[in-house]
């Protein structure tokens, strides 16, 4: 067994403000529906900087003191897993606008879940709300060929 992979380094950041949530009601039509901003992590880029990037240019507000809270990680291919690495902050500044990864706005958190929300984001939420869990973690079934995932 390989000691190494590759890996696509992504985040994804909860800001919150009180009982509200800054959600984003992506346009990708791989994965479509509300979630929260985030993006990849550039090479030779620290985590904590490209978080902070990455809310920047989808959202116009600069997060500060972002806190990890957990992941999410699946094998992209054979030989490659992909990795998001959650944050949550109630630290920001600035004005609210969208970008072309979808428009963004504030919702209040008890809503969120009843929204038309993208893929497994409800699930995922339960990472950034509980300290209990810490990873989302996607499996391919070698009998049934479906992906199943857990959440520990």
């Amino acid at each position: 067994m390989a000691e190494s992979e590759k890996v696509i380094l992504t985040n994804m950041c909860m800001i919150y403000d009180g009982s509200r949530v800054l959600v984003q009601d992506r346009t990708d039509k791989n994965w479509s529906g509300l979630t929260f901003p985030g993006g990849h992590i550039e090479k030779h880029e620290s985590f904590t900087d490209a978080v902070i990037r990455e809310v920047k240019e989808e959202t116009g507000l600069t997060v500060s003191c972002p806190q990890l809270c957990g992941i999410k990680q699946w094998p992209h291919s054979e030989d490659v897993r992909y990795i998001v690495l959650f944050y949550k902050t109630d630290r920001f500044e600035g004005e609210l606008r969208s970008s072309s990864e979808g428009e963004v706005f504030w919702m209040e958190l008890e809503d969120f879940r009843k929204a038309k929300l993208a893929r497994d984001m409800s699930d995922m939420l339960d990472i950034f709300l509980d300290d209990e869990k810490s990873e989302f973690f996607y499996h391919h079934q070698k009998t049934d060929g479906e992906w199943k995932y857990e959440i520990k």
